[in-house]
């Protein structure tokens, strides 16, 4: 909502020193927030005068068309005489009046004045339109054409309103009041402690039964339906200057009088409204629900189809408006026109003014259906005052009356649904104990009193709301209305006592050491959005039967490209490497940790739990049971260089061995000890390609996967050659861990290391060497590892050489080489005879 600083001073008789700045401070205390005081007319500097052209002079010589002008601007310029002026635009003729800036002025924009030699002439001056102004788009494309009645050499900044302040403030949906005039300027008089003047407190005649007919038949969906009628307008009226200007410094562009004067009101009241012109009526109006299919084309000559739910405004043709949201076609104000015979301006003589209350679910729901968000349906939706629908109505009418010398018939018409004041029953401390600071009763009922409520009784105390404040429903919001005109920066800041002896749970410790020990190994986490489409699992070149396609999908997706929860978490990692990548980020290591939603086929239709009290133990199993699996995991890509060069030597480029050695990383967090094995599985290279697995309860079960992507997966993804990527899931290592984790005993007894070199067929893992030799090895291995891997043509075809470092040590005693010695050697004939594997050189 844009609120100019000029017009709100018409409600509240705020201090003449009191800046937009200021305002902004006490509205924002007081729980509004205000975005930015918009500085309108900033920099500008006059002489700005209206003018009236006195001859114009086409000059065809040039390629666009080009008039030398001659403007009467009184004496302004010091002279009395005719200004000379170049101009280009060409929506106005000899005696209009229009807006002119003379030489020694500066523009918006700091933009400076003076006479300069153009098209063969000199220019002293210029003609504005409103966009050089900063005023905005009026419509009409051009030079601003004033009414007749303003005098040559009269000042236009101060006609025109050209210097103000806005505040523009972000309505939140439980504010909906605030999108008015009126509303925030019932904010600023309680801020400033001033009194309000109320534009809706308004002479309103009596309804009685010659008015407009008007039939509701669905009560619910509009409670309240007042209708006026004004008859005799003058087609060529004109909004006045200050009601265009006030429309455009709140954002709205002007159309024609009897609209602006809607809008206006609309602005002022908060109240949408809506004109038909009644020539084009046929017969009463009525609101009901649209038939299904019914078609009905909107004032932005879009034909719709309405559904059943649709709430509509009617008359014997059929829907003539969408209630709510946006008039039809078939009633719109026509544009005046001139008839060039006779000079006679036709147009709309003769209107009926709609002003109504309508069901906010129902017009919103209506607004997304078709997908046509206007002012009046953002209104609606956020609740209108019920009881202002008559002002409204007579506010309009007045207008009408006074700037399109219309009358007003006698006819009043308000259809009312009958309804009783809302009211909330608060215990008198109630606010006191949600803030934890002692108002006190006076303090409460002076404060829901500005608000608008009447307040009774004592300890308990019985609130009526008032009709504008549709989100005071329950004795919360009636404590935060206390709260907020109190002031929320004097709330007192206590942090919570947490109770002794709870702690994060052993999973969630893991899960903090997982994401702790990938940052420690330079990988940066990426958070990404848990959705996927097909076309994804389609690039990462799923089979039809994975279990990775098997999706849950949303009813309400934020998008139609990705309607389903992920299962798997490489499609929102691959996502933001191509992203870093394409921005120039080439040497890229990121992570995530978080749930995939993997389907069992097993979840059925969730029960509507009850809400009058709490769930049972067995309504809320039932409940989860709908769920689908949500495993924990973690995952890792990368690409480009994993060690950068300098002057300490070469660098490398990240490979599927970093992505295995990820894995080991957070098998070590979580204690287990990780089996690797070739596997082919996509998306990753077959050739490149390793299960991840730990054991459980003495047996081997899958963790995840780690490589190489496979180059069919790169090129479909854009992404940078050679990208590997690892995926486990941390329930299955937790799982296999040995519970908390020990620190290391340090052994005072000295290590004996042996090193051997076993030749194998080439098709068989080392993983399964090596656990061979650590099981052969015995109790006094301490650690194993292969640092070398070898073939060559010595070896013989299909034969690899693997050479591992033995780490031994006894805790008591020091090692004699007899015994290192001899658990290598133990270590060697296990492997030999599990894998076929021989020394070296033997």
């Amino acid at each position: 909502m844009r609120v100019p600083l000029s017009w709100l001073r018409e409600y509240v008789d705020l201090p003449a020193t009191e800046t937009g700045r200021d305002v902004q401070a006490k509205l924002v205390s007081a729980g509004l927030e205000v975005e930015r005081v918009e500085q309108l007319g900033a920099g500008l500097k006059g002489p700005l005068v209206v003018g009236k052209v006195l001859t114009i002079e086409e000059l065809t010589e040039f390629k666009k068309p080009i008039r030398f002008c001659t403007v009467d601007v009184g004496t302004a310029n010091g002279t009395g005489e005719p200004q000379e002026i170049v101009c280009g635009a060409r929506n106005f003729a000899v005696g209009d009046k229009v807006v002119v800036v003379l030489p020694g002025a500066v523009l918006p924009g700091d933009f400076a004045i003076a006479a300069r030699k153009t098209y063969g002439k000199t220019s002293h001056g210029m003609i504005c339109s409103g966009d050089e102004l900063g005023m905005g788009d009026d419509g009409s494309n051009g030079i601003i054409v004033l009414p007749p009645e303003y005098e040559p050499g009269t000042d236009a900044i101060e006609l025109l309103e050209l210097v103000d302040e806005v505040l523009d403030i972000a309505v939140t949906p439980d504010r909906g009041y605030c999108l008015s005039m009126r509303g925030v300027a019932r904010e600023v008089a309680t801020a400033y402690g001033l009194p309000l003047r109320d534009p809706a407190l308004l002479d309103v005649p009596a309804p009685n039964s010659y008015g407009y007919l008007v039939k509701v038949d669905d009560p619910r969906g509009c409670d309240r339906f007042t209708a006026r009628t004004v008859v005799g307008l003058q087609p060529e009226a004109r909004s006045p200057i200050w009601l265009r200007r006030r429309l455009q410094k709140a954002g709205m562009r002007p159309v024609s009088l009897a609209v602006d004067v809607a809008n206006y009101v609309m602005l002022e009241l908060g109240q949408p409204l809506h004109t038909y012109d009644r020539s084009r009526i046929d017969g009463p109006i009525g609101v009901r629900r649209a038939e299904q299919g019914e078609k009905f084309t909107t004032l932005d000559g879009t034909k719709r189809v309405l559904d059943a739910e649709d709430l509509v405004i009617t008359d014997n043709r059929g829907p003539i408006g969408l209630a709510g949201v946006m008039g039809g076609a078939n009633t719109e104000i026509a544009d005046s026109e001139t008839d060039p015979e006779t000079g006679a301006v036709n147009g709309t003589t003769e209107v009926v003014i709609e002003a109504a209350h309508f069901d906010a679910l129902s017009v919103a729901r209506t607004a997304r259906r078709h997908k046509l968000s206007s002012e009046a349906s953002r209104r609606f939706e956020r609740g209108t005052d019920p009881e202002a629908t008559s002002a409204a109505a007579q506010r309009t009418v007045d207008l009408l009356v006074l700037l399109a010398g219309g009358t007003a018939e006698a006819g009043v018409t308000e259809v009312i649904a009958p309804s009783a004041p809302r009211t909330v029953s608060m215990p008198a401390n109630h606010p006191d104990r949600v803030a934890g600071v002692d108002y006190g009763r006076e303090t409460v009922v002076r404060r829901l009193q500005e608000v608008g409520c009447d307040v009774y009784g004592q300890d308990e105390l019985v609130v009526t709301v008032p009709s504008w404040r549709p989100d005071l429903a329950f004795p919360n919001d009636l404590a935060e209305e206390v709260i907020r005109l109190e002031g929320y920066e004097n709330l007192p800041s206590t942090l919570p006592t947490p109770p002794s002896g709870r702690g994060l749970t052993d999973r969630q410790r893991l899960h903090r050491r997982i994401g702790r020990a990938l940052a420690g190994a330079g990988y940066v986490e990426a958070l990404n959005y848990p959705f996927i489409g097909e076309t994804v699992l389609d690039q990462l070149g799923l089979d039809a039967d994975d279990a990775r396609r098997r999706t849950v999908k949303l009813v309400n997706p934020i998008s139609d490209e990705e309607p389903a929860l992920r299962t798997t978490l490489l499609p929102g990692l691959l996502g933001a490497l191509r992203r870093n990548d394409g921005r120039g980020s080439h040497d890229l290591a990121l992570f995530e940790a978080g749930l995939v939603f993997r389907p069992t086929g097993e979840e059925h239709k969730a029960a509507r739990l009850p809400v009058d009290r709490r769930p049972t133990d067995e309504e809320i199993a039932g409940l989860n049971a709908t769920l689908p699996r949500q495993p924990h995991r973690a995952a890792v890509v990368l690409a480009g260089a994993r060690e950068q060069a300098g002057w300490w030597g070469k660098g490398r480029p990240g490979t599927w061995a970093d992505a295995v050695e990820a894995a080991r990383l957070l098998a070590r967090e979580a204690g287990a000890e990780l089996i690797v094995r070739a596997d082919r599985h996509a998306p990753w290279h077959p050739g490149r390609c390793a299960a991840l697995y730990v054991t459980v309860n003495g047996e081997e079960v899958l963790a995840g996967h780690a490589g190489e992507l496979h180059p069919r997966v790169i090129k479909a993804l854009h992404l940078p050659e050679r990208t590997c990527a690892m995926e486990v899931e941390t329930g299955v290592l937790e799982q296999a861990g040995a519970g908390a984790l020990r620190a290391p005993r340090i052994s005072t007894f000295p290590v004996a290391t042996q090193d051997v070199a076993l030749v194998v067929s080439a098709d068989v893992p080392s993983a399964d060497v090596e656990a061979a030799l650590r099981e052969g090895a015995g109790e006094l291995l301490e650690s194993l590892r292969l640092f070398d891997v070898f073939t060559g043509e010595q070896l013989g075809a299909g034969r690899k050489s693997l050479a591992y470092a033995l780490r031994f040590r006894a805790a008591d005693r020091t090692l004699t080489v007899e015994e290192a010695s001899a658990a290598r050697d133990a270590a060697v004939a296990l492997a030999g005879e599990r894998t076929g594997a021989v020394l070296r050189g033997a």
